[in-house]
């Protein structure tokens, strides 16, 4: 009796493991289908477009990041050079919009005053954005830089929010927590990673400009979003293509002011002249600046266009721990404890947000 109980238990016990295996295996199957299905919807000209873009975000940016470190700590003194080589490559995104008026016969936005009038308000602000960021990555190391930039998605939650009325659930809420907790956690370990000739008070104002440009990284980013909405409409990428040209446009208009009136054009020879290297070494790091950040601009446009916010945010969670990882290597970076800490937990709080932002948009195409 004992015998029949016992193999009679082990019998029930193999269907249950066996249907949990085929279960994974048709899971497995469901989605490998899924992802045929939306691969053959696609031309193959989008999944280039795609691919291409992804790699200006995960590649083009942080390069970008750590020029603008490089420039810092190989003598260059500027904050107003830096944040001006950020919009001077805005031709580039330029000569990716003219041909399109060509290929796709269509024609420019007629520039009404509101839409001039949104357009200089966002390069002003792009302005003083990239300031900010100049002096963040004048005092701090590009790893904590770029891991404090990411609160920027806490921001742009925030004014998603309030001004353009976007949805948040607790798992984004959640996310914003963890990412708020992140940097905290680096304030308060802010003495390890401190360089030898960066005072006290530098670090701190480092600190502090660059939680402010994430802060108004995530104004502009709902700004711009409020500007497709009520203005431009969201129908085509030259659209999205043009809001990028003009407003790069106005932020170089506004920067370029800057330099002029600080008079750093006229100290860009003395600086060539002092850089760590040589001139040449001067100038390529500048010119590298300028093409990388346009690059990672366009890449990210491509992706919000071609993909979605979700897939942004992905590759923009996948960038920190990229860029944190190269700054360590390439320029010896430190790295302690708690900005290990403080990069896990961050990229734990984009992945909640990730979770939400893609409950969200689930359940909005679903109530649509």
């Amino acid at each position: 009796m004992e015998e029949d109980g016992s193999r009679t238990r082990a019998e029930s016990r193999k269907p249950s493991s066996s249907s949990s295996s085929s279960s994974l295996v048709d899971q497995v199957l469901k989605a490998r289908a899924a992802a045929i299905e939306a691969y053959n919807r696609k031309p193959i000209s989008h999944w280039i477009l795609l691919l291409l873009g992804s790699a200006g975000m995960l590649v083009a940016f942080p390069a970008s990041s750590l020029l603008s470190r490089v420039y810092f700590s190989n003598g260059g003194k500027s904050k107003w050079i830096i944040s001006w080589v950020a919009v001077a490559g805005w031709p580039l995104t330029a000569l990716v919009l003219i041909p399109m008026y060509f290929f796709r016969k269509t024609s420019p936005t007629p520039l009404t005053l509101k839409l001039a009038l949104s357009y200089v308000i966002l390069g002003f602000l792009s302005a003083a954005d990239n300031l900010m960021y100049a002096y963040a990555y004048a005092y701090l190391p590009a790893s904590t830089a770029s891991l404090l930039a990411s609160s920027s998605l806490v921001f742009s939650a925030l004014f998603g929010y309030f001004i353009v009325k976007n949805k948040l659930n607790a798992s984004m809420v959640n996310g914003i927590v963890i990412i708020t907790a992140a940097m905290a956690i680096i304030a308060l370990d802010s003495s390890s990673d401190r360089y030898g000739n960066v005072s006290s008070s530098q670090y701190i104002m480092g600190f502090m400009w660059d939680i402010l440009g994430s802060a108004l990284h995530g104004l502009i980013f709902a700004l711009s979003e409020l500007l497709f909405i009520k203005l431009l409409g969201r129908g085509s990428f030259h659209l999205v293509l043009e809001q990028q040209v003009m407003v790069s446009l106005f932020g170089f208009i506004f920067t370029t002011i800057g330099v002029t009136i600080n008079k750093d054009f006229q100290g860009m020879v003395n600086e060539a002249r002092s850089f760590d290297g040589s001139k040449t070494s001067y100038c390529l790091v500048l010119v590298w600046g300028a093409i990388t950040f346009q690059l990672g601009v366009l890449g990210a446009t491509a992706v919000l266009f071609l993909s979605s916010t979700v897939l942004a945010g992905v590759l923009n969670a996948v960038r920190v721990p990229l860029t944190s990882i190269a700054a360590v290597i390439l320029l010896h970076d430190p790295m302690s404890g708690f900005k290990i800490l403080s990069l896990v937990i961050t990229v734990w709080g984009f992945g909640s947000y990730i979770h939400g932002s893609t409950a969200v948009n689930v359940s909005g195409k679903s109530s649509s």
